[in-house]
């Protein structure tokens, strides 16, 4: 029988990803005996030691099986690994080269979240696209900068390796795994009995973008600092770039390798971020806000606006603000 496994690593703090790939697949597993007449999958936890605490003892998980017992699996699914992923990198070299060694052998690997940081150090990524919860994509490009991380997206899939932005969102990578490995019907029947949108594929609308600070050019930063306290304004990147005595070309590279935007991308962020928060927070409309944030022309913010949280800023101020339509 083909064999999924569920990967319990050391050192790491989450347990809603394990607990909730294996009840999705274990009843996807279910549906298609239903239909078939027999399991597809053999689903197991498998980890390097006998029981893993969660949560400071209150929870504990004790996998099925040792690594070294598997030699062959299909898929593996590697948790989120929540805050601690340093320390579960560092915890976890057996479990890395393992990983390394299956794919080598044929498996495929599905990381969830903060998962990716035990992925990228097995060397599997280098070079691929990789998605991380927003709030470690910054961490993750930091650690491995030969890894493509893909801020926006919810799912990655490339090469037999499959990556997801983080948080609860990891229910849609199991939905998606769920009709890789089994077919359409039912990943849509799993769909709703847990009651998770398929085929959702963007994180835009849950990002908090909060600049990128985490370098040492200090013009930069002086620029950022201008960009964002002056939101109301219309800013030239000719103007911007002369104001801090850099070349137009020399600005945009150096603003680039600091912040991984160009200057007008990151005023771009900046405005539609500072759009986001109003939108929530008070109960001014479209066109309001479209002014505050330096924008005049309406089509043209509701293109950057798109681009950036992938919804209209009329969706966006439905689904962020309810009191605003009462």
């Amino acid at each position: 029988m083909k064999r999924i496994t569920i990967l319990v690593p050391e050192g790491q703090n989450n347990l809603s990803s394990i607990v909730g790939s294996y009840k999705i697949l274990k009843r996807a597993n279910s549906f298609w005996k239903e239909k078939q007449g027999r399991e597809l999958y053999h689903i197991q936890l498998a980890g390097t030691s006998d029981e893993v605490d969660f949560h400071e003892g209150l929870f504990t998980v004790r996998p099925h099986v040792h690594i070294s017992a598997i030699s062959k699996t299909n898929l593996i699914i590697i948790p989120s690994l929540n805050h601690a992923y340093q320390q579960a990198v560092e915890k976890n070299d057996a479990l890395i080269q393992w990983i390394s060694e299956q794919y080598r052998g044929g498996s495929e690997i599905a990381s969830i979240c903060t998962g990716a940081f035990l992925l990228a150090s097995s060397g599997l990524i280098s070079g691929k696209t990789c998605s991380t919860h927003w709030a470690f994509a910054e961490s993750l490009k930091t650690m491995f900068p030969d890894v493509d991380v893909q801020t926006d997206k919810l799912i990655t899939d490339e090469n037999g390796i499959y990556t997801n932005g983080g948080a609860y969102s990891f229910l849609h990578l199991i939905i998606y795994l769920v009709e890789k490995y089994f077919d359409r019907q039912t990943a849509i029947f799993c769909s709703k009995v847990f009651q998770i949108d398929i085929d959702r594929e963007s994180q835009s609308p849950f990002i908090i973008f909060a600049g990128q600070k985490s370098h040492d050019d200090q013009v930069v930063k002086q620029a950022q600092h201008f960009i964002e306290n002056n939101l109301q304004n219309k800013i030239s990147m000719v103007e911007l770039a002369s104001r801090f005595a850099v070349g137009r070309r020399n600005f945009d590279r150096r603003f680039i390798k600091a912040t991984g935007n160009t200057p007008i991308e990151y005023v771009q962020r900046v405005k539609i971020e500072a759009a986001k928060k109003s939108f929530e927070t008070n109960s001014k409309n479209v066109k309001e806000v479209m002014y505050e944030t330096g924008y005049s022309d309406m089509k043209a913010f509701r293109e950057v606006f798109r681009k950036v949280t992938g919804i209209s800023p009329l969706e966006y101020r439905q689904k962020y603000n309810k009191e605003a339509f009462h």
